[in-house]
């Protein structure tokens, strides 16, 4: 299992690098096209709907196919992606790129989920899970603060362009480390029929508006950093390593507490967020605070990831893929909402620091839907567990006799 699980975090390592590389590097690319940088956002924006899209369309289309050969054609299509973005001769080429490559991602970290699930030990896959995506988080402390001092040294095209040998190298990884698993065996039909679940949903929903937020404050944290917090252009990168340090370390809280208890972990985390991005506000115009408030905010986020990804595998039951291929896309709805609504306020003249309000905004709209998500499992309405359609105390009852017959 580490084996291969280490091919499928170099892999998103590399999505992670390009996801939010693209954060450090919009005054570079609007000084390139002579655009605004809330315009320069729409890379952003564009990259994520390529997410959204790709997600369910690429995972519906190869849900028979064994898993690694899924995860090897769409790593081709990110390094395709690369090469256009690298050579993007206009803008709006350059969105239709950065569209094309965020196509790969979602469908990249469904599979991914999946599969570590199924080599994952019992009791175990929520730590799995987190070993992916620490791929992911240490991008954050190593792929993004390099590829944006690349790009202010030398020009975001060669960022992208070394980004795209990368997912070379992953290729390679998932080839010789990946074994040939199948999961998700059943009919795309099955798989679909996970979306006639309230709870996928609802899950869905807090994954939009709860994550929302962290991409409204991280879309616009160069700006952030060296308008507002007085930072140098040339230390923003040492500010992406603390919230790659943040990410990483949240990361791996976060597959332990998935595995103790999703609810709580993401109750806590979500009332956590709102208070680090009120203070964040407050605090912006301090540059040591501004940088602790970039560590907090990725540690809290990240420490979610594996709580919310198991809630909408465990809502989809045997729609596994799909589901996870859809959580994929939430995330990035969120990021694409999150960019929009940042570019809005800051458009409106409320200035960059806005951005962390909105964001808190966000926060408590998710735990709202978190708590109605609650309770309609509690009361039996929309069982988590579609296994599970019982009211609590019927529950509780097939419990006791279940454990009544294995003492006898």
């Amino acid at each position: 299992m580490p084996l291969a699980l280490l091919a499928l975090a170099v892999g998103a390592f590399g999505i992670g690098t390009t996801e939010f590389v693209s954060m450090g590097l919009l005054p570079q690319v609007a000084g390139t096209f002579g655009v605004s940088i809330p315009l320069a956002g729409w890379i952003i924006t564009a990259y994520a709907l390529g997410v959204v899209v790709g997600a369910p369309t690429l995972t519906a289309l190869t849900h028979a196919r064994p898993r690694r050969q899924v995860l090897l054609g769409l790593m081709v299509l990110f390094t395709a992606g690369h090469v256009a973005t690298a050579l993007a001769p206009t803008f709006a080429t350059l969105v239709g790129a950065r569209f094309l490559t965020g196509l790969a991602h979602g469908a990249f970290f469904g599979a991914s989920a999946v599969v570590a699930r199924a080599l994952a030990p019992a009791g175990k896959e929520g730590r799995a899970m987190s070993l992916v995506f620490a791929g992911l988080t240490v991008a954050n402390v190593v792929g993004v603060p390099l590829g944006t001092w690349v790009g202010q040294q030398a020009g975001w095209r060669l960022t992208y362009g070394l980004v795209g040998l990368l997912g070379v190298g992953t290729l390679a990884a998932i080839a010789a480390l990946v074994p040939d698993v199948r999961v998700g065996t059943g009919s795309l039909r099955g798989e679909l029929a996970a979306f006639g679940r309230g709870q996928v949903w609802l899950t869905l929903l807090i994954t939009v508006i709860g994550f929302g937020g962290l991409f409204t404050v991280l879309s616009y944290v160069s700006p952030l950093l060296t308008e507002v917090s007085g930072l140098a252009e040339s230390s923003v990168s040492w500010v992406l390593v603390l919230f790659g340090l943040g990410a990483t370390f949240g990361n791996l809280l976060g597959g332990r507490l998935a595995d103790w208890s999703v609810q709580r972990t993401l109750v806590m985390g979500m009332s956590g967020l709102v208070v680090v991005y009120v203070v964040l506000f407050a605090v912006a115009s301090s540059p040591l605070a501004a940088a602790a408030g970039v560590f907090a905010f990725a540690f809290v986020a990240f420490s979610l990831s594996s709580s919310i990804q198991t809630r909408g595998i465990v809502a989809a039951g045997g729609g596994a893929s799909m589901a996870s291929a859809a959580m994929q896309a939430g995330f990035n709805t969120g990021n694409a909402m999150g960019a929009f609504l940042g570019g809005v306020v800051i458009d409106a003249g409320f200035g960059y620091a806005s951005t962390a309000l909105v964001a808190a905004g966000l926060s408590v709209v998710g735990l709202a839907v978190l708590a109605v998500a609650a309770r309609a499992d509690a009361t039996g309405r929309a069982p988590l567990d579609p296994a599970v359609a019982a009211v609590p105390a019927q529950r509780r009852r097939a419990v006791a006799q279940h454990v009544e017959e294995a003492g006898a």
